[in-house]
């Protein structure tokens, strides 16, 4: 079987998080930097078989997108433009970070850990992508 890959889209930085094979689990990839992405994606590609990419879709409270979401649309196109066989879905990303620093609260991280942005949107690609796979089994 092949992967999904999930991706917190950020102006500054992206976060990318990957599943298993079996699609079950989530794990962290890494963090790069968003002008570096497409190359990022088009070489990890290479290497693995990506079923789909999953991209956190920012939403206000009011289920509006938020500000970002017109950074985000270019990209997608851009995307299906280089990659046109690979299904792209946007999935909600409302409460990633706040749950992302639960998480390291939870980890025990220490306080300069968790002002580590790098690594919250890793982590919050990482939740976007275990509450897609977990949509997916009900």
């Amino acid at each position: 079987m092949s992967r999904i890959l999930a991706i917190d889209y950020g102006r500054k930085r992206t976060g990318i998080a990957v599943s298993d094979p079996l699609q079950i689990i989530a794990s962290g990839l890494t963090t790069v930097p968003t002008h570096q992405l497409m190359d990022f994606l088009l070489n990890y590609i290479k290497q693995e078989q990506v079923e789909c990419i999953i991209i956190g879709h920012p939403k206000q409270l009011n289920n509006e997108d938020s500000e970002n979401m017109k950074n985000i649309i270019p990209f997608i196109n851009r995307l299906k433009k280089i990659l046109p066989d690979m299904p792209v879905q946007l999935v909600d990303e409302r409460f990633t970070s706040v749950l992302a620093h639960q998480t390291m609260l939870a980890g025990g991280l220490k306080k300069k850990d968790r002002q580590n942005k790098a690594l919250v949107d890793e982590i919050s690609a990482t939740i976007i992508l275990q509450s897609y796979l977990e949509s997916r089994r009900i």
